[in-house]
């Protein structure tokens, strides 16, 4: 068995894809990644802009200031400012060209068409500069950023309507097992209803993949051998779910083998997760995840998605880790493993969370982060340094 640490770095090392690009709209561009730097069209802001609603000036020998007029949010600077004259102005608009502060509305006294600034001014004293957020032709967001919400309203302020984007991958996610069945049926004694494919499909939408297909395939070698055969061709990433392990009746192993997969590694010093499995034929990546929903799902988070941001070109495809005190005392079990524990981070600590078992999804539902755990550690103590990776969750 490898070690975790070593099976994501081959994970990574292999997704090395030469993606496909397209352009889009801004408006669809959340969660994809830039597969080209996007360039500033503009200064940001294009004027010299107001941050505040009050009086634009140009400071003169005393606290007396003359109002020749008033500038609104859209409007022009032409005004021309002498010492001791001001403009009324509000935030956002364009402060004139002459003026050299503005001073807030609550530091003033009105008299007629004169105010009295009460605090001392400084030189360009909230006024945005032009061009302060970023210049004409300035790199605005690098490629291999993946977008979020931010980068689009960001991009939309410098009139930017069209990103290239590299493509998402297409995945399938295959489910193996007799014992399955679809919810909603009627459930026969030693049958259990499928959760994997919904479980995986979901999250996938979640973190804005779509493109995604569901395949089920009995415990039987041929079809087994056949169904990988035709999903592979058709997709960049298949996810299966059982069957990996090796039990009379778990063939995937032994398809993928037959019908010419790369096995880069297979079972990993983990838990949960041991009997995981990852492959490669051409350009499609190849999970074999643990049939435990929970185990299933680790997996999934740990090694299947930062792949998925690798192969559309992401700058930093791993999860962000963290270093945060345990708020609880924890008994490790089967410490001989590296574990991936469920966990909720509050406050400034990090709680492990009950409800461990591979089979059992129920922690998922309140976990926003794991607690990983090298091997051979057992006992584990309120108030220690403990590794903490958060969770994509939304």
């Amino acid at each position: 068995m490898i070690s975790s640490e070593k099976a994501l770095a081959l994970v990574l090392s292999h997704s090395s894809k030469g993606f496909r690009t397209r352009e889009i709209s801004l408006s669809d561009a959340l969660d994809y990644v830039l597969a080209a730097d996007v360039i500033s069209l503009i200064d940001m802001p294009p004027f010299r802009q107001s941050a505040m609603d009050g009086y634009a000036l140009k400071i003169g020998e005393t606290n007396s200031y003359k109002i020749l007029g008033e500038v609104q949010a859209g409007g022009v600077n032409s005004l021309q400012l002498n010492k001791g004259e001001a403009v009324r102005i509000f935030t956002g608009a364009p402060v004139p060209d002459t003026a050299d502060a503005v001073v807030i509305q609550e530091k003033v006294r009105l008299k007629a068409d004169t105010i009295l600034v009460e605090d001392p001014l400084q030189l360009m004293m909230n006024i945005r500069p032009q061009g302060e957020q970023i210049k004409k032709a300035a790199v605005a967001l690098a490629k291999g950023t993946s977008i979020k919400g931010t980068h689009i309203g960001f991009l939309a302020g410098l009139g930017i309507t069209r990103i290239e984007v590299a493509e998402k991958p297409a995945i399938a996610v295959v489910v193996t097992g007799n014992e399955l069945v679809p919810a909603g049926q009627d459930l026969a004694h030693g049958k259990i209803y499928e959760s994997n494919s919904a479980m995986l499909i979901a999250v996938l939408k979640e973190l804005g993949y779509s493109n995604t297909t569901v395949i089920s395939i009995k415990d039987h070698f041929e079809s087994t051998k056949e169904a990988l055969r035709e999903t592979i061709e058709k997709n960049d990433v298949v996810i299966v779910t059982g069957g990996v392990s090796v039990g009379d009746y778990d063939f995937v192993g032994k398809a993928l083998n037959a019908i010419g997969v790369h096995e880069i590694f297979h079972k990993v010093n983990q838990k949960p997760g041991k009997p995981m499995y990852f492959g490669k034929k051409e350009h499609t990546a190849i999970f074999g995840l643990p049939g435990n929903p929970a185990a299933a799902l680790t997996c999934f988070y740990v090694y299947v998605y930062p792949l998925l941001k690798k192969y559309q070109g992401a700058e930093d495809a791993h999860l962000l880790t963290i270093l945060l005190p345990l708020l609880n005392d924890y008994t490790v079990i089967g410490g001989d493993r590296a574990q991936f524990l469920k966990a909720k981070i509050s406050g400034t600590g990090v709680e492990i969370l009950t409800g461990q078992s591979s089979a059992m999804l129920s922690a998922f539902g309140t976990a926003n982060a794991f607690v990983f755990v090298p091997e051979d550690r057992i006992k584990l103590e309120k108030g220690e340094i403990v590794k903490t990776i958060l969770l994509p969750i939304k």
